[in-house]
């Protein structure tokens, strides 16, 4: 059976994503196209838009998903529909346009396994072909470093909905095939290629392509074969910084000024110190921080450290395999043996990973405040539990 190809657009709210929509609906590109549109508000204006836009001359069909997100609350309908899709005779290809709150990440999975309760499995009959984020070249910095929430803005799923729209607009932006930077024509010219080279060390593996209105030629992103689960997972530019090394590390400084480092340590961070710079003393033109800190107060565990404008997280990720019981480690040690690698003797695998990304940045300055974060000689041989601790979180699973 000929798997019918999918198209997910993603972008965050004004981006102009059902600009671009209609433009593939009224191009001449040789499909018959289902389309989903999914929006957040009572009335589905995107599709009253797609529909203004000419969508109702064509034998193509919508299906209209309000009043949730296709990413949380209503992958369940995402399942359903694309499958009742695929199974309509003469369809041969399908769009969807996310809500401006999806994350792309939990869509792109809707298409990778088998649920038992639906009895669908839309890897049967459907493959993605193309995850495509649409960037507002002209509001990217406004909302990027408007420290706002989606509740804040009144945009989120509940009043819990506690995610940053910084967040929002990094996930989109790491996960994708290519990234449509769009209303080109309201920046100067040095404004979009400074943006552009953003977006290219925050996501090095996308095409990139920059527009008006939505204007792009339908074989960029229809069609394309781009799509690989396993690549866009590992495609954001810090897993490829991480993954480089630092001794192969190239800086990346260009005239924009933009580049990116990764600061590696063997030795813990005092947390309250650590915690302290992040949230006080980052500096304002670190535009990307995310890694991995050990921290002597958390020292079990190794803590996911991520930073998009002023959205700041610490959390724990995992324990570290050196904190792991004897009998749990061999087993790790079997199955990956290059853990060893970089084993100590007396830490094991703990160790600090943190990529930093943007503008103009002191990199001799950074690390050298970052070190007076680390533990002293003296605070080594002390009680690490002993020491203050800044985090709120407890952990509530075992080995």
């Amino acid at each position: 059976m000929k798997k019918i190809p999918v198209t997910v657009l993603s972008g965050y709210l004004g981006s102009g994503k059902t600009t671009l929509l209609n433009h593939l609906l009224n191009s001449d590109h040789g499909f018959k196209v289902a389309v989903v549109v999914n929006d957040m508000s009572e009335v589905n204006i995107d599709a009253e838009l797609i529909k203004e836009g000419g969508f109702t001359r064509t034998d193509e069909k919508l299906v209209e998903m309000s009043n949730g997100c296709i990413c949380c609350t209503l992958r369940e309908d995402l399942l359903i529909e694309i499958d009742k899709l695929s199974r309509i005779e003469g369809i041969d290809y399908i769009l969807i346009e996310s809500s401006g709150i999806s994350e792309p990440v939990p869509v792109a999975q809707t298409f990778t396994y088998y649920d038992p309760d639906l009895n669908i499995d839309l890897s049967e009959r459907t493959k993605l072909d193309t995850m495509v984020t649409v960037v507002d070249a002209n509001r990217f910095w406004s909302d990027y470093n408007s420290g706002q929430s989606l509740v804040d803005r009144q945009q989120g799923i509940s009043e819990q909905d506690e995610r940053e729209i910084a967040d929002l607009l990094i996930d989109q932006i790491e996960f994708c095939n290519v990234l449509i930077l769009n209303k080109c024509d309201l920046l100067e010219k040095n404004e979009i290629e400074m943006i552009e080279r953003v977006l290219r060390i925050l996501q090095p593996s996308a095409k990139i392509i920059k527009t008006e209105h939505g204007k792009v030629n339908p074989e960029e992103i229809l069609n394309t074969g781009l799509f690989d689960f396993e690549q866009a997972s590992r495609s954001a530019g810090w897993i490829k910084e991480l993954e480089l090394g630092a001794d192969q590390h190239t800086p990346e400084t260009d005239e924009y000024g933009i580049s990116s480092f990764v600061y590696n340590r063997r030795l813990p961070f005092h947390s309250m110190r650590f915690h302290r710079w992040m949230t006080e003393r980052l500096p304002y033109n670190v535009v990307r921080a995310k890694g991995f800190a050990w921290c002597a107060t958390r020292n079990s565990f190794a803590l996911l450290v991520e930073q998009a404008g002023s959205s700041i997280s610490i959390q724990p990720l995992s324990y570290w395999v050196a904190a792991l019981p004897e009998e749990q480690q061999r087993r790790i040690f079997r199955d990956n043996p290059n853990v060893l690698d970089s084993w100590d003797p007396e830490y094991g695998d703990r160790n600090t990973r943190l990529v930093f990304i943007g503008l103009d940045l002191d990199r001799e300055e950074i690390e050298k405040e970052l070190d007076e974060c680390l533990l002293t000689y003296e605070e080594m041989n002390e009680d690490w539990n002993r020491l203050p601790d800044p985090f709120h979180w407890t952990i509530s699973y075992q080995y």
